[in-house]
């Protein structure tokens, strides 16, 4: 018997096997990988990966499914379901508990708080391998935009410096139950090495983004003048009359740096 979907969870689940397949094929789990799903729903997704690499760890919050899940996954593999909230779930511990040095994590994400999940997986990054996402299309579209598009904001700045994103494909609304009033996406991170990584503060260059894109139509010397002046902005061969969503990821960063050193003097 289906369960009934709940608002309050934002649960829109997916049952359609062409896009479930491909999902599975898109993300190829081995069976020496260590698979993290966050909210397996009914478990269209949990099955074909859990029968891949033979074990998965689900992160559930709505008790109402877990029986359902368990007995579903009877004889399939290996299922473990933490009944949590993902964002008070620590991914690090999790791997080291698993007995791995990075897991791999998947999930059809609730739409009204994807963005508040993405930040929480990019702050576990050196345990994860890779995240297959399937989120609201227009989400996927500001995570992977370039400079100078309509959509490229905050959310592409911080994301793409920590991680490659890769959109992989749409999943129309009929795809789920109930249909969401959305287009959805799936999309792929790949988590930056550490010689990838920039070295910059990270809480100033989240301090330096943010103040840039709070008013896009400002120019950086406007959107930054409490922060850094005309003077600091060109030292970091960034032009201030330019506008936040013209600069790429690594302008950020040699901001954010220049202000680093302003805040030690």
């Amino acid at each position: 018997m289906n369960a009934r979907p709940k608002k309050s969870f934002g649960q829109h689940f997916l049952h359609d096997q062409r896009y479930i397949h491909q999902i599975v094929s898109m993300m190829a789990p081995q069976r020496e990988d260590v698979v993290v799903e966050i909210g397996p729903g009914e478990g269209a997704l949990t099955l074909p990966l859990l029968k891949a690499a033979g074990k998965l760890t689900a992160i559930e919050l709505d008790t109402d499914l877990i029986p359902g899940l368990q007995a579903r996954a009877a004889g399939v593999g290996e299922l473990q379901i933490i009944h949590a909230d993902v964002l008070k779930v620590d991914f690090t511990a999790l791997a080291k508990n698993l007995g791995v040095p990075r897991l791999r994590i998947a999930g059809n994400l609730p739409y009204y708080i994807s963005s508040p999940i993405l930040f929480h997986c990019v702050d576990h990054f050196d345990a994860i391998q890779d995240l297959h996402f399937m989120l609201q299309k227009e989400v996927v579209d500001r995570m992977a935009a370039e400079p100078g598009s309509k959509v490229y904001g905050r959310l592409s700045v911080m994301l793409q410096l920590a991680c490659r994103v890769e959109p992989l494909f749409d999943v129309p609304p009929e795809a789920f139950r109930p249909p969401p009033k959305v287009e959805s996406s799936v999309v792929r991170l790949l988590p930056l090495s550490t010689e990838q990584k920039h070295d910059a503060d990270p809480a100033h260059v989240y301090a330096v983004v943010k103040a840039a894109f709070a008013q896009r139509r400002k120019t950086l010397s406007n959107a930054l003048k409490q922060l850094l002046d005309g003077d600091a902005i060109r030292r970091a061969d960034v032009d201030p009359k330019a506008r936040a969503e013209t600069l790429a990821p690594a302008d950020f960063v040699r901001l954010a740096k220049i202000y680093s050193t302003q805040s030690q003097t």
